[in-house]
C-alpha cells in the first residue's frame, strides 16, 4: 500500500531544500560580509570575535530566506554601555545604510548583497548559563544544533517550518506567540524526524515536558516545556501560547488523517467584501464595537502585549458589567483596532445588587447605611441577605467600553495613543473599516484552527 504521508513529506522536503546555486550564493555573500566585519573590528579597543548564527548558519533555512545573522562578541567584563556603543559603531561601519533596532540592547539591521542582515553585539561568555543578555545564548544554540543535526534532519526541520508557517504559527515574536526556529530544530532532533514528531503531537496531553540533555525539569508553567540543552533554567517554548500549541495538534491530526501537500502552503483568507460583512452583522444579531486609533510607534514585541492587555481588560469590564462577550480581537498595522462583540447591547436602568447576610453585623450595617438614603429600591431582605436594586452605571455596551478606558489598566503606550484620539465604531459603522482591515475581519467572521 502506498504511504501517502511519506510521499507528501518527500515532496515538501524537495521543495523546501535550497538549491545548490542558492546555497553557493549565500555562502559567498556571508564570507564577504564576514570579511567586511573583520576589517571593521580590526581597530576596536575591545577584543572581539565574529560568529554566524541563525538558520542560515545551521543549514535549516528555507528557500527564499534571505537572512544572515552575524554576532560580534565582546569580553564579558565589558560595561554594557561600551558593548552598545562599540556594537553600533561596528554595525554602522559594516552596514552604512543600516538602521538601529532595539531589543534588550541596540543592534544594526540592514541589507548586504540582497540579504537582510542583523549585526548584533553580545558578550563572549563561557556558557549559556552565564549569559548577561538574552542574545548571549544564541551562539551556543548554533553550536549545539550544528553538532547534532544531519542533512536529513535539517531537511525535516525545513519541512516542519513550512508546515507551521502555512498554519500561521511559526515565529517566536510576541505578535505570533508561535514556534521559534530553535524550538523546531530541538523538536525534530528530539523525535528523530518530522514524521515521528507529528505522530507524537497528535496524541499529546499538555503539559508536555521534554528535556533533551537530561538536565532535570524545572518548574515551568507552560503547556510545552523544552528545557534548553545549553541552559537548564530556560524553557525554549516559553513564548508558545496554549492556543498555538492546540492549533499544532489540530493540524497534525488533520495531516495524519488526510495527507496533502496543500497543508504546507499558506492559505490567507479572501478579503471580506462589504456585502459579506453586512450579512454577518445582520445574521449574528449582535452589535459589535470597535476602537480604532493610530498604532503607537513601538516595535511589535512591545505593541502586541500592550494591545492584548488592553483588549483583555476591556473585555473583562464588559463581561463584569453584564454585557457578556461573544468574542474580541486586536489588530494593528498603521492603525490599531480593538474589536468587541458583546452578547448584550443594552441593559435596563436598574440592576440587582446582593449584599452581605444581615447577621454579619458591622459589614451588613455599613451596606444598609450606604444604600438606605440613595433612593434605590431597598435595601430589603431576601433569603437572609440585604438586596438593593440600584441604578446601573452603564446601560449600553458602548458607554461601558468608553468608560473602561479610564477605569481599567491599559498598556501604557496604547493608553497614550487612545488619549490622543480614537474612533468608536458601533454596529454597521464597522463597514467603514474596509478595505483597511478586510483580511483581519475575514478571519474574524470565518474563524478556523
Amino acid at each position: 500500500m502506498t504511504d501517502v504521508l511519506a510521499t507528501v513529506l518527500a515532496a515538501v522536503r524537495e521543495r523546501t531544500t535550497p538549491s545548490r546555486e542558492e546555497r553557493r550564493h549565500l555562502s559567498r555573500a556571508a564570507d564577504r560580509l564576514l570579511a567586511r566585519a573583520e576589517s571593521a573590528t580590526a581597530d576596536c579597543p575591545a577584543e572581539t570575535d565574529l560568529v554566524r548564527v541563525g538558520s542560515t548558519a545551521r543549514g535549516t533555512w528555507l528557500p527564499g530566506d534571505q537572512d544572515i545573522d552575524l554576532f560580534v562578541r565582546f569580553p564579558p567584563d565589558l560595561p554594557r554601555e561600551d558593548l552598545e556603543s562599540l556594537g553600533l559603531a561596528i554595525g554602522r561601519a559594516v552596514l552604512p545604510d543600516g538602521r538601529a533596532e532595539y531589543a534588550e540592547h541596540p543592534y544594526i539591521t540592514g541589507e548586504f548583497e540582497g540579504y537582510d542582515v542583523d549585526l548584533v553585539p553580545c558578550f563572549r561568555v563561557e556558557s549559556a548559563t552565564d549569559a548577561r543578555s538574552a542574545v548571549d545564548r544564541t551562539p551556543f544554540h548554533t553550536e549545539y544544533v550544528e553538532r547534532a543535526v544531519t542533512p536529513a534532519l535539517a531537511a525535516d526541520v525545513r519541512t516542519l517550518k513550512a508546515f507551521l508557517t502555512a498554519r500561521g504559527i511559526y515565529g517566536s515574536d510576541l505578535r505570533t506567540e508561535g514556534f521559534s526556529g530553535y524550538l523546531c530544530e530541538l523538536l525534530v532532533l528530539e523525535f528523530g524526524g518530522v514524521r515521528p514528531l507529528i505522530e507524537a503531537v497528535a496524541d499529546w496531553h499538555p503539559p508536555i515536558e521534554l528535556d533533551p540533555e537530561g538536565h532535570g525539569i524545572r518548574t515551568f508553567a507552560d503547556p510545552l516545556v523544552v528545557v534548553d540543552p545549553t541552559d537548564p533554567e530556560r524553557n525554549v517554548a516559553a513564548v508558545l501560547s496554549e492556543t498555538n500549541l492546540a492549533r499544532f495538534q489540530h493540524h497534525a491530526r488533520a495531516l495524519l488523517a488526510d495527507p496533502d501537500a496543500e497543508r504546507f502552503e499558506p492559505s490567507d483568507p479572501e478579503p471580506i467584501s462589504r456585502e459579506a460583512l453586512k450579512s454577518h452583522l445582520a445574521s449574528r444579531g449582535t452589535t459589535p464595537l470597535a476602537l480604532g486609533f493610530r498604532a503607537p510607534d513601538i516595535v511589535d514585541d512591545q505593541l502586541y502585549p500592550q494591545l492584548e492587555k488592553t483588549r483583555a481588560n476591556l473585555a473583562d469590564e464588559l463581561d463584569r458589567r453584564g454585557f457578556g462577550l461573544v468574542r474580541s480581537a486586536a489588530f494593528a498595522e498603521d492603525r490599531a483596532l480593538l474589536l468587541f462583540e458583546p452578547a448584550i447591547d443594552s441593559l435596563p436602568t436598574v440592576e440587582r445588587h446582593v449584599g452581605p447576610p444581615v447577621h454579619v453585623g458591622d459589614h451588613a450595617a455599613a451596606f444598609y447605611e450606604k444604600y438606605e438614603p440613595t433612593g434605590a429600591y431597598g435595601p430589603f431582605v431576601e433569603r437572609g441577605r440585604y438586596v438593593v436594586e440600584r441604578d446601573r452605571e452603564y446601560t449600553s455596551a458602548a458607554a461601558c467600553l468608553e468608560g473602561g478606558l479610564s477605569s481599567v489598566a491599559l498598556g501604557p503606550d496604547v493608553e497614550r495613543a487612545l488619549g490622543s484620539g480614537y474612533d468608536l465604531l458601533v454596529g454597521e459603522d464597522l463597514l467603514g473599516l474596509l478595505p483597511e482591515f478586510e483580511v483581519e475581519l475575514a478571519r474574524y467572521y470565518d474563524p478556523s484552527p
